[in-house]
């Protein structure tokens, strides 16, 4: 039975390593910080934008996939959040709503739809560095929605 305890001590101090490898590597792909001001969440990471073999699936709301929509995928955040989306270099920015999920090993912060990548101006890149500030559950209202 004594040998037995050195063993277990072995494997719950490697169990405690790989989950302190893990939560420093997520911390060193996204940079989390809050606004002093605003309380807001802001995030900082890589974007990617969607294949379009994904264009008309299911995505992990629930929502049918489209090229056209302002949306993106996001292991980070709840889905159903509204986030706006700067790109760091030419500061362009779009709002989305997260409404799929990444893949579990992806070390991307967000993958935006095509549309969301061309009104950021990275379309022909493939990737940016983003900024991405947590705007809430429900849906923001636009300058143009309330004019009309």
């Amino acid at each position: 039975m004594k040998k037995k305890l050195p063993a277990l001590k072995l494997i719950a101090t490697l169990y405690f390593c790989m989950f302190l490898c893990c939560s420093a590597s997520a911390q060193s792909i996204i940079k989390n910080s809050k606004h002093k001001s605003s309380g807001k969440r802001v995030l900082y990471g890589t974007a990617s934008f969607y294949a379009n073999k994904f264009n008309g699936r299911q995505t992990a709301s629930g929502e049918i996939f489209s090229q056209n929509k302002l949306t993106c995928a996001c292991n980070v955040l709840p889905l159903g959040t509204w986030i706006k989306v700067t790109n760091v270099r030419n500061g362009r920015s779009a709002i989305v709503k997260v409404n799929d999920r990444l893949h579990p090993k992806m070390r991307r912060l967000v993958d935006l739809t095509k549309a969301t990548a061309i009104q950021l101006g990275y379309k022909s890149l493939g990737l940016v560095r983003v900024k991405v500030e947590v705007i809430g559950k429900s849906k923001p209202i636009t300058k143009n929605a309330a004019n009309n």
